[in-house]
């Protein structure tokens, strides 16, 4: 920590996160209807914005079904997308053509973030699908704190550029993997085709007989169903996998975390911690304990581990509360730095064991073959609009009361414990089929 920055740390400790100011004086009602009007113009920019970002949510299964692109088709189209995004980027000279790299890079994000977790969630061993399931949410973090670290370092053209080399590996790995055995077999692709991608999975010796013969005895079954639509989502047969997804998704979003990642760096300045090396502390952390809940939710199965990181969340959540509450009240000003570096490294902690991976993995897992692409995607969208409304309402609350902000991320924690308890199945070591039988009964 530099002397520069000492010299203003108690300073920075006295000011408030956000800060309020008097309103000025707006003049009457009628000669503020330009105002409206061109705010009103204005935010049609957002509506756009928000728009192309959230495009591929909805409307990802209907064309993956209607262009009947399979799994590894949908992942090199989209890294096809994403490097063309991020090279027009790099190659910007005016805003219109940094809107359009953004536009697609975010579009095949939204195709990445719903096909990979289901193309690892099928094609994994039961025993290992927790494992490899939870590298997505492991990836994920780590090009995240790789941006923030090589981003120190180089400028945002060249940042661009080294975001097409994920992408070109996506590209061409995609050439020697096999497809998903199951998205083969329910497409109605030969058999030979079948059981040579499910032997290349499991290895030239391994007994797949069983595995074999449980997949397409469930597909038979499927088969005799008609024609999906959204509503029957809401069927008694999918109906529970529905409320699980959605509201494990719903709650891994309104447990406030998309307020402490994008804000963490005025929380660390705010009591008075280096934001620097409080975002470096922040990636580190995220990093090693998503590899460690990868490591153990085979072992310890996912209703353990997610309970465990409610719970920490919710001791996270409370320890940046009071840490503002007794900002706010003048009391023990000493402690109120290490209570917030405390609770936003508790916070990530546990969210990164549990509420980071599991909503993914459990999606993957409870959703029948048949309205697996429709399910995905209601699930996608929810994670999408949840990001949205914890990212849009996150400074009006601090606006309102900073404490109170974190009391109530730290109330819906609680609901989410709740929920977890008494509706989330444990699904290690379980043959989707089986998942999926248990769900219906």
């Amino acid at each position: 920590m530099g002397p520069k920055y000492e010299e203003n740390g108690n300073e920075d400790r006295e000011k408030p996160l956000i800060v309020k100011h008097d309103a000025d004086e707006t003049g009457h009602r009628e000669e503020l209807v330009m105002v409206y009007l061109s705010t009103a113009v204005a935010v049609c920019g957002s509506y756009a914005f928000g728009t192309c970002v959230g495009y591929s949510s909805p409307t990802q299964f209907s064309i993956m079904d209607e262009l009947n692109l399979s799994y590894s088709q949908a992942m090199r189209l989209s890294s096809v997308i994403c490097s063309a995004g991020w090279l027009a980027i790099y190659l910007a000279k005016e805003p219109m053509v940094l809107y359009l790299g953004r536009f697609l890079s975010g579009y095949s994000i939204g195709i990445i973030s719903y096909v990979v977790p289901m193309f690892v969630g099928e094609i994994s061993p039961n025993k290992l699908r927790g494992a490899l399931s939870s590298t997505n949410q492991l990836s994920i973090v780590i090009g995240l704190s790789a941006v923030y670290v090589i981003g120190a370092f180089v400028g945002w053209r060249i940042l661009a550029l080294l975001g097409v080399v994920p992408c070109g590996l996506l590209f061409l790995g995609l050439f020697f993997i096999p497809e998903s055995p199951r998205w083969l077999a329910m497409n109605g692709e030969e058999e030979e085709e079948f059981e040579a991608a499910l032997r290349k999975l499991r290895g030239k010796h391994a007994d797949i007989s069983y595995e074999r013969s449980t997949i397409q005895e469930y597909l038979t079954i499927l088969q005799t169903l008609p024609k999906v639509t959204f509503l029957n989502l809401f069927d008694r047969s999918n109906y529970r996998a529905v409320i699980i997804s959605v509201g494990l998704m719903a709650f891994q979003q309104f447990v406030g975390i998309n307020g402490i990642v994008f804000y963490s760096t005025e929380i660390f300045k705010s009591a008075g911690f280096n934001p620097r090396l409080g975002t470096i502390l922040f990636g580190v952390l995220q990093v090693g304990v998503t590899a460690g809940g990868a490591l153990l939710i085979d072992r310890t199965g996912r209703r353990p581990l997610l309970m465990m990181s409610a719970s920490g969340l919710l001791l996270g959540n409370l320890l940046i509360a009071f840490s503002f509450f007794f900002k706010a009240h003048s009391v023990a000003p000493t402690l109120v730095p290490n209570l917030a570096i405390l609770g936003v490294l508790v916070y990530i902690a546990f969210f990164s064991i549990g509420m980071g991976a599991g909503p993914w993995l459990i999606m993957s897992e409870v959703f029948p073959l048949h309205v697996k692409g429709l399910g995905g995607g209601l699930v996608t969208l929810m994670n999408w609009f949840g990001s949205w409304v914890i990212s849009y309402t996150f400074n009006f609350l601090m606006l309102w009361s900073s404490h109170g902000t974190f009391f109530l991320y730290a109330f819906v924690c609680l609901l989410a414990a709740i929920f977890i308890y008494q509706m989330v199945p444990e699904t290690k070591g379980r043959r989707l089929e089986e998942i999926h039988a248990s769900l219906n009964s």
